[in-house]
This record gives C-alpha cells, structure tokens and sequence, in this order.
C-alpha cells in the first residue's frame, strides 16, 4: 500500500478527522458513481479522492468551535 503524506493536504485545516471523513465521503461518491456508469476503475476511490483533494478540486468547510 502506498502511504501518501497528508501534511500536504492538511495545511491551513484543523483537523485530520474531518480531512479523514471528506475523503471517505468523495471515495464513496466515486465508487458510486463508477458503479452507475458500469466503469471498472484503475485506481481504487481513496487513492483517486486523495488526490482530488490534492488538487484542491474540493475543499472541506469545518466550522468554528467554542471550546
């Protein structure tokens, strides 16, 4: 397994968690619409989410906390 380092994608956000779920949820978005379309994917959908949010394609909106 090849081990990508999130300091990258990390910078400015607060927390790995919320980085950890965005990707999760963009991976199932692409496995799902992959899945509709009958496409077989190269790459497996974290891998291909990962680098979406490398690319800054999509940007996670974590809110302010009061503690």
């Amino acid at each position: 397994m090849k081990k990508i380092p999130i300091d990258d994608i990390l910078a400015g956000r607060k927390s790995r968690y919320s980085l950890v779920i965005g990707i999760a949820k963009r991976a199932r978005e692409i496995a799902n619409e992959a899945a509709k379309k009958g496409e077989v994917l190269i790459e497996t959908p974290v891998n291909l989410a990962i680098k979406d949010f490398k690319a800054h394609k999509y940007e996670l909106f974590e809110p302010e906390t009061n503690v």
